[in-house]
């Protein structure tokens, strides 16, 4: 009996220490669009629109590398960042074709737009749909070859 008291504290007191989930399910996604595009806007800097879902092991990898190190600095430097859940492909799908489909090769997909919401660069090919395995050093070369792309575009 003490032993299945045991489990279950640990099992509870292991759950309630998880990371929370990068995926608002219940956002608005457009309107939160709508507000980082106000705020590039205001300081001039491109919005980086990040698709994905909280079941998916490689947007949970992708979220945890973009809050820390090199790639967190990157990232709050050049982007104003908005996360999209696309649930089971079944949320917010006109949101992402109406920038050009970045997840029909997986997810997480990326978006960057200016600040007058023309798509400066989206992912095309899946290449994300695997970030588990990119670490944080293959994360941080993507997106710092995402900036310089974007930076290019007038």
């Amino acid at each position: 009996m003490h032993r299945r008291l045991f489990l279950l504290a640990a099992f509870v007191a292991a759950f309630a220490s998880a990371a929370p989930l990068p995926y608002d399910e219940a956002a608005d996604a457009k309107a939160a669009v709508q507000q980082a595009l106000s705020a590039a806007r205001a300081s001039r800097m491109p919005v980086l629109v990040i698709f994905g879902a909280n079941w998916c092991e490689d947007c949970r990898a992708l979220d945890a590398a973009l809050k820390s190190g090199k790639n967190a600095e990157l990232v709050a430097r050049e982007f104003k960042l908005v996360k999209v859940d696309v649930g089971n492909f079944d949320r917010n799908l006109d949101l992402a074709a109406a920038y050009g489909n970045p997840i029909k090769k997986g997810i997480p997909a990326a978006v960057v737009l200016a600040p007058d919401n023309r798509v400066l660069y989206a992912t095309r090919a899946g290449e994300l749909a695997d970030a588990r395995r990119m670490g944080e050093g293959g994360i941080y070369d993507f997106f710092k070859g995402v900036v310089q792309a974007a930076k290019a575009k007038p």
